[in-house]
């Protein structure tokens, strides 16, 4: 039985670095690493999660091809419960060209592949009914299944006592607060980034972003912040955490690594503010290594990074 369940994308990812000039039409540019890692947001936090200790599994779908072999590996490799990943034969394994620039900032090249099969009815409920945290990672990549379909599965996994969690990616099309807004009511901790919220809410100043989140219904809000660290607002508390100064190699997985950081906290018990650093630790954690889940350390060396660097 896994504690925590991810329900989300799977991508595999081709990182290179450094990149601070594309090449021209036809011609080529060299890089210094170049690795391909099991990523998208699902996996990344799965396999945070893992690292740190806590049992997690993931639910997902990749194709029937050698990326989706490779993912599902890479996700056995860290223990993570697959019970719920499905292999469809007829679209290919979702997968993003990551360009790494030299400030550790990241852009993509991204194909939704299987994830945007991903239905309903390809949650696998024995997996979800055994675990105590139920969260879905990649709202807004995953067209089949985003909006009315994922409110019905947090509506039904509260309705089983699990405590329900989101996570959104980048909306390219537009449709932000449309898409979410059915599944507001139903989640208990909402974890965006400050951009992705301030989009779906329409209001800039993180109080106001996360009041429109609250009267909506959801109870907690954590808005991860980039270099500000941290946002946590509650119906009697607002807490805000700085990041940890430390030197960025890459940030991909980033966003990813904090979410794990604050389900951890949200799995131990703990309170939001020692919840938050852990998130932000985590995430720091994750920035000073390439690749999305590479840098992530186990609790233990998490907690003395932290006493480390207070």
């Amino acid at each position: 039985m896994a504690d925590v369940t991810c329900l989300g994308i799977l991508v595999a990812d081709l990182v290179g670095r450094p990149v601070d000039t594309y090449p021209e039409r036809g011609k080529l540019v060299l890089v210094e690493e170049l690795g391909l890692h099991s990523g998208g947001c699902a996996a990344n936090t799965g396999v945070d999660l893992a690292k740190i200790g806590v049992s997690t599994g993931i639910i997902g779908k990749v194709g029937s091809d050698g990326l989706g072999d490779f993912m599902v590996e890479a996700l056995k490799k860290h223990g993570l419960d697959i019970t719920g990943v499905v292999r469809d034969r007829k679209i290919g394994t979702s997968g993003t060209m990551v360009v790494v620039h030299s400030d550790g900032e990241r852009s993509f090249i991204h194909y939704l592949g299987a994830n945007a099969a991903l239905t309903e009815e390809d949650v696998n409920w024995d997996v979800v009914k055994n675990t105590k945290i139920l969260h879905v990672a990649g709202t807004f990549l995953m067209p089949a299944i985003d909006g009315e379909p994922t409110a019905r599965v947090l509506k039904k996994a509260q309705s089983m006592g699990i405590t329900t969690t989101l996570d959104t990616a980048w909306d390219s099309k537009g449709r932000w607060m449309s898409v979410l807004k059915p599944c507001l009511a139903h989640i208990d901790y909402a974890l965006p980034s400050i951009d992705e919220a301030r989009l779906i809410t329409g209001r800039h100043n993180p109080a106001d972003v996360a009041s429109v989140f609250m009267d909506h219904g959801v109870k907690v809000v954590g808005l991860k912040m980039g270099e500000e660290g941290c946002y946590i607002r509650t119906k009697d508390k607002e807490i805000k955490i700085p990041r940890f100064e430390v030197k960025a190699i890459d940030a991909t997985g980033a966003g990813d690594s904090f979410v794990a950081g604050f389900l951890a906290g949200i799995h131990y018990g703990w309170d939001l503010e020692k919840t938050g650093r852990f998130a932000n630790a985590v995430g720091a954690c994750c920035v000073m290594e390439l690749g999305a889940t590479t840098g992530i350390r186990s609790l233990e060396e998490t907690l003395a990074f932290i006493e480390s660097h207070s």
